[in-house]
């Protein structure tokens, strides 16, 4: 028993160690929210009936009253609405007599066995279930919460109120109605600040398993922690007034970053860094995925102007180009690149003197091709990661003198 339970600790350890990386790669692109980018803020009540039936085990559960609640519906992955996406409805309970909030997370899931332990992709809540996944521990044994919806208002969230069926049941039970929850967006619409916690405010009664604990609470502490230098950030933001700081502002929750962006302060001055971005022949020497530079045209690098370059790894390699669409010479450069049959991208490269020093910011995304067809969570994570050691590569070059 002993052995049997340390393979399963070391199995949701190495899980959660995973689901955290997952978390730290989506930070590049997103670092404010990794999932659930963007949500419309809530609040509401929830009325409890006390299970009549029969009790939970959990003692919120199981005494009626009603409770303030604060919510976040989202989207996990941010995907166009007309697209299915894991839904998510984040409850922030405030219990009369609880030692202080409670946060109950649901996604959007089947309601039978298996389908309620299972991830369901969905357009809308309209005959949505969503449950808490992963069960709480009562007095009883384990407990998993779920929610039906009941009515909508009429067009969105937003305009009226939404109400909800709340139920409990044993992982392998029959569901068990036990309250209702009401919702209603307010007279302005908008995402809310709040970050719940499930594994820190747990309902009365209720407690987080320590095999949830550790499946979940690496992904929380990374999807928390301050975002690494180079990450997403959007060009129309200012840039931190101080000197010493690395990056720009961070996006607020509200807005979606339309490409992947990445600012990174190098120790070279702006002059310095131009002159290597200014000599197409240097590009395979800091652009990541350009294996060789074929040939490049003597405007280089005025609007109109190509580069004819090679992607790929020998004997895998695509010969195309690189045209720019526009310039500023010394401060921006935006270039429409080219790798059939992958396809085209556009490219930003922004300059920001600091003397001694230089705010460099890329921002990049799929336009044709292919590479479009790749939902945008997965996407901007890839080209995130690549662009950073662009970054780091065209900083070396600067310094070193590359192009004097």
């Amino acid at each position: 028993m002993t052995q049997q339970l340390r393979v399963s600790s070391a199995i949701t350890s190495g899980a959660g160690q995973a689901f955290a990386g997952l978390f730290r790669l989506l930070k590049l692109a997103r670092p404010d929210r990794p999932i659930h980018p963007d949500g419309l803020g809530l609040s509401g009540t929830v009325t409890r009936t006390g299970n009549p039936g029969g009790p939970s085990g959990i003692d919120w559960l199981d005494s009626p009253g009603t409770d303030q609640v604060a919510a976040r519906f989202s989207r996990s992955l941010g995907l166009p609405q007309s697209l299915p996406d894991i839904l998510g409805l984040a409850l922030r309970v405030s219990p009369a007599a609880g030692p202080g909030p409670a946060d109950i997370l649901f996604a959007s899931t089947g309601w039978g066995l298996p389908g309620r332990f299972l991830l369901v992709p969905r357009l809308g809540v309209a005959g949505a279930a969503m449950t808490t996944l992963m069960p709480y521990q009562g007095s009883r044994g384990p407990v998993l919460l779920g929610l039906r919806t009941r009515s909508l208002p009429p067009g969105s969230l937003a305009s009226g109120e939404w109400v909800l069926g709340l139920y409990w049941a044993a992982p392998g039970g029959r569901w068990r109605e036990c309250g209702e929850v009401r919702l209603q967006a307010g007279a302005n619409p908008a995402d809310t600040p709040l970050r719940f916690d499930p594994l820190e405010h747990q309902p009365p009664g209720a407690q987080a398993y320590s095999w949830t604990r550790r499946l979940r609470k690496p992904s929380y502490r990374a999807a928390r922690r301050p975002a690494p230098p180079a990450v997403g950030r959007p060009l129309h933001k200012a840039p931190a007034t101080d000197p010493a700081l690395q990056l720009q502002e961070s996006t607020p929750a509200t807005e979606r970053t339309p490409m992947s962006t990445l600012s990174q302060l190098f120790k070279a001055p702006a002059a310095d860094v131009w002159r290597v971005i200014a000599n197409g022949w240097l590009y395979s020497g800091w652009v990541v995925g350009a294996s060789r530079i074929r040939d490049v045209d003597a405007e280089w690098p005025q609007v109109g102007a190509n580069l004819h370059h090679s992607v790929g790894a020998w004997p895998l390699v695509l010969d195309d180009s690189s045209r720019v669409t526009a310039v500023e010479p010394g401060r921006s450069l935006e270039l429409v690149a080219r790798g059939w049959p992958l396809g085209e991208a556009k490219v930003e490269i922004t300059l920001e003197d600091r003397g001694a020093q230089c705010l460099v910011t890329i921002a990049e995304d799929a336009i044709h091709g292919p590479g479009k067809l790749m939902p945008k969570a997965l996407r901007v994570p890839l080209i995130s990661a690549r662009n950073r050691e662009t970054l780091r590569r065209l900083e070396l070059m600067a310094i070193g003198g590359a192009g004097k």
